[in-house]
């Protein structure tokens, strides 16, 4: 580096003197002693193009991939000699032909003679890939490298599998989202019908498109996957060659195309594709590569930068701007050979590394030849303009973050430009078409220490939840993805190295600290109906069988159903009186802090079948246009799911007149509760618990599957009767009437010759009792009280004279 400084200071100070150097030839010699006993094992790889290729794994920099003539696969950035790359015998390859290559995660997949390999260079073992049933060219993927994001696990596990060249039409893809262990066909719609031969095929998760490459006479453009962009074509570019087509890492959605004699870019994942310009100083010289006559041999490319080797002996240099992308030629120098290719190791640092083999080792040697960018870029013949910007600055570079529905969030950065100049700072976000997420930057200015700073302050939210976009623009705003934020500087000069734009990824989906509770004010414990304690102590209770259906039908069981209590996980149930029609109150909670009461439609299920309840609006009360869904049509479809699988994603709402299913039932009950409805539950005659699990179903809330289990207590039920109540109201009805009755007739039958009869016969019936036999019944009384001693005293008297005294209260 110190020598580095030396050249440019010298340079400086005589710049016609002579051209600087690109670099300083070193060769790598070490680690021999490792392969002495070592010899090739297997059948020895080899690539199948005219030219090298050099593949950086974008999250492990110090693993790489040669191919060549020789195949090499390093873990320490070519530091040490190598041996060549060879595939196990019992792979049974046959040609051991490499054509195409990329890394997964922690694995390195190649297509070997048409079918894809599997090396997993952490364990050091092969495998042969799964349900690739016809004969392949290339595999095509990207990675990720925030491995604390499931979605961006889900990136680099994600690979397809396809033959170049193929008739678009009867194309057979493969899909993996294994890394490539597993491969499953893969057809996009309208497939069919499209003309032409494969090009290739990409997820860009900057547009959250799956792209198919199409390429017919010479021209070439991408057919997409998804909404809005499948109703037409990106705009064609000249196809010359097999063009090859690098994905600059960081999910910016940069492409690459290059030839021998063609040098593409797009910035927006192939919808419009252009040619690379070549400059000199300001001005620009070929509008292409091709105009230039330079023949490329070996390209390299990073976040922000492109350089390229040609068989004619030069070296040029370029970034990739926000808006344009253009090439400088260096100073010339023998750097070119056949084996020759380029490898970024850092931001301004290239290196040009070449195989060399030993005759007295297996091993094979690298020659390598580092060029620092910035020192090259300070020779004033180039004629490059001083970058304007003397600070670039923002704590969100190079980290993650996350946006939910209705989430907004702020970034801030520091701009210090050079002063006499006003550079205009620009803010690209990726993937506008499937989120319509927009940034809105804006600044204000202060001088501290003589200089003038700018503040930059971005506001990036969904512009639909701003009301700013037409929901028919979006792809698919219920489906999650990732974006990319960069802040750069608009026609930034190339000398701007040190400069790099700043970047941060954006996963537009769930925010994993949120959460949803029940509010619980009025408990089942706290008005003394439960015992906290009594619930904690294994407590259980029993549902009838006439109240649950383990199937979730409706049906009634045929067996009582014991149900323990978890009491850590339920706390203590909520109070409901039974018959006050009734909805749970749901807040929204972010780490440990409270949001919101969710408005958001949600469902409700018993978790143990319980079907003793209702609710209290029908379909067509709740104004439905088409047949709203609930939870046995969920059943249906749910397939391995099980009952509960009513979610944000298979939700349809009944009011959204692009639902088609007509209202064929309007009387059954409403399920969803929420939302513009006012629909409650109304529960049964029935006291006793009931657990319910809660779903957010609204697709428009929140990009996470909310949800969770709680539990209720309904009280103040009176036990059904025994009877019918209609038999017994008619049974109470009969009675009195038949009392009423006898009431009136008997006094007046008492008076006739018959009732006098019957009179009598009740008198003799009463003389002829035993005196005795009354007195015991009296005397298992309930003790002696001064009337019932009077009217004892009176019966003996009675009975000395031979006579008998019914005593009062008595039969």
């Amino acid at each position: 580096m110190l020598l580095l400084m030396l050249v440019a200071t010298t340079l400086r100070l005589c710049p016609l003197a002579r051209a600087q150097p690109l670099c300083r030839i070193r060769t790598v010699r070490t680690g021999k002693v490792f392969h002495v006993r070592e010899q090739i094992q297997g059948d020895h790889l080899y690539f199948s193009s005219g030219t090298t290729r050099l593949m950086k794994h974008p999250c492990k920099k110090n693993i790489a991939l040669y191919l060549g003539r020789q195949v090499f696969l390093t873990k320490n950035s070519f530091e040490s000699s190598v041996l060549p790359f060879s595939i196990p015998t019992s792979m049974q390859v046959g040609i051991p032909e490499v054509t195409s290559a990329h890394f997964a995660g922690s694995v390195l997949l190649l297509v070997v003679n048409r079918k894809v390999y599997v090396y997993d260079y952490e364990d050091n073992s092969w495998n042969a890939s799964t349900g690739v049933e016809h004969p392949v060219s290339h595999i095509s993927g990207d990675n990720c490298c925030y491995s604390g994001n499931s979605f961006c696990m889900d990136i680099s596990n994600s690979v397809f599998a396809y033959l170049h060249g193929d008739q678009i039409s009867q194309a057979n893809i493969y899909f993996s989202n294994t890394r490539g262990y597993r491969f499953q066909k893969y057809s996009q719609e309208r497939q069919a019908e499209l003309v032409g031969s494969l090009g290739g095929i990409f997820y860009f998760y900057s547009l959250s498109q799956v792209g198919l490459l199409l390429v017919d006479q010479r021209k070439a453009m991408f057919s997409y996957s998804d909404h809005p962009l499948n109703r037409s074509f990106g705009l064609p570019f000249d196809y010359n060659g097999t063009l090859d087509i690098l994905i600059a890492p960081g999910q910016k959605g940069i492409l690459i195309f290059w030839f021998e004699k063609s040098l593409l870019v797009s910035r927006n994942a192939g919808q419009l594709v252009n040619p690379v310009q070549v400059r000199e100083g300001p001005h620009i010289l070929y509008s292409s590569i091709s105009e230039a006559n330079i023949t490329i041999h070996s390209v390299a490319a990073n976040e922000n930068e492109l350089a390229i080797l040609t068989q004619e002996n030069n070296l040029y240099y370029g970034s990739l701007g926000i808006l344009s992308s253009s090439l400088i030629k260096f100073a010339d120098q023998n750097i070119w050979s056949e084996e020759a290719v380029l490898m970024f190791t850092d931001v301004g640092m290239l290196e040009i590394l070449t195989p060399l083999p030993d005759p007295t080792s297996p091993a094979f040697d690298f020659q390598k030849c580092p060029v620092n960018i910035q020192a090259i870029l300070m020779d004033p013949q180039l004629q490059v303009d001083v970058c304007k910007v003397e600070l670039l600055q923002g704590e969100f570079e190079n980290k993650m973050y996350t946006i939910d529905m209705n989430s907004e969030l702020e970034l801030t950065a520091l701009m210090i430009p050079r002063p006499s100049t006003s550079p205009v700072p620009l803010v690209m976000v990726s993937n506008p078409h499937s989120l319509g997420l927009q940034a809105v930057i804006y600044e204000d200015g202060y001088t501290y220490d003589g200089n003038t700073k700018h503040r930059l302050n971005i506001s990036l939210r969904q512009q639909q939840h701003w009301g700013r976009a037409d929901p028919n623009f979006t792809s698919s705003i219920k489906r999650p993805t990732i974006s990319t934020i960069t802040l750069d500087i608009a026609n930034k000069e190339i000398s701007c190295l040190d400069l790099k734009p700043l970047t941060a990824l954006i996963s537009v989906g769930c925010d994993l600290e949120k959460k949803i509770v029940i509010q619980n004010e009025i408990s089942a414990c706290y008005n003394g109906i439960l015992d906290p304690v009594a619930l904690q102590d294994n407590y259980s209770y029993v549902i009838e069988r006439e109240a649950y259906d383990p199937s979730f039908r409706g049906q009634k069981a045929t067996e009582d159903l014991e149900v323990p209590y978890h009491y850590e996980k339920l706390g203590c149930p909520i109070l409901v009186y039974y018959d006050t029609p009734w909805k749970p109150v749901v807040e929204l909670w972010r780490a440990g802090k409270f949001q919101e009461v969710v408005e958001a439609e949600y469902v409700l299920l018993e978790v143990n079948g319980l079907f003793t309840y209702t609710y209290s609006l029908t379909a067509d009360m709740a104004l439905c246009s088409s047949q709203p869904q609930n939870w046995t049509t969920i059943a249906k479809t749910a397939g391995d799911k099980g009952p509960f699988a009513w979610d944000r994603e298979n939700y349809v709402s009944c009011h959204d007149p692009n639902n088609n299913a007509p209202l064929r039932w309007p009387k059954v009950p409403y399920q969803i509760l929420g939302g513009p409805t006012e629909n409650k539950v109304v529960f049964d005659q029935r006291n006793g618990i009931y657990i319910f699990f809660i779903s957010i179903v609204d697709p428009y809330y929140s990009y996470c599957h909310l949800e969770t289990t709680f539990s209720v207590y309904v009280y103040g039920a009176f036990p059904l009767p025994i009877f019918p109540p209609e038999i017994t109201i008619v049974l109470l009805t009969g009675a009195t009437l038949l009392s009423v009755w006898l009431a009136y007739m008997i006094p007046k039958l008492l008076h006739t010759e018959q009732g006098l009869r019957v009179k009598g016969v009740w008198v003799s019936l009463g003389n002829r009792l035993t005196p005795f036999s009354r007195l015991e019944y009296f005397r298992g009384g309930c003790g002696w009280q001064l009337p019932w001693a009077l009217q004892k005293r009176k019966a003996d008297e009675s009975l000395a004279q031979g006579k008998f005294l019914p005593i009062s209260g008595q039969t």
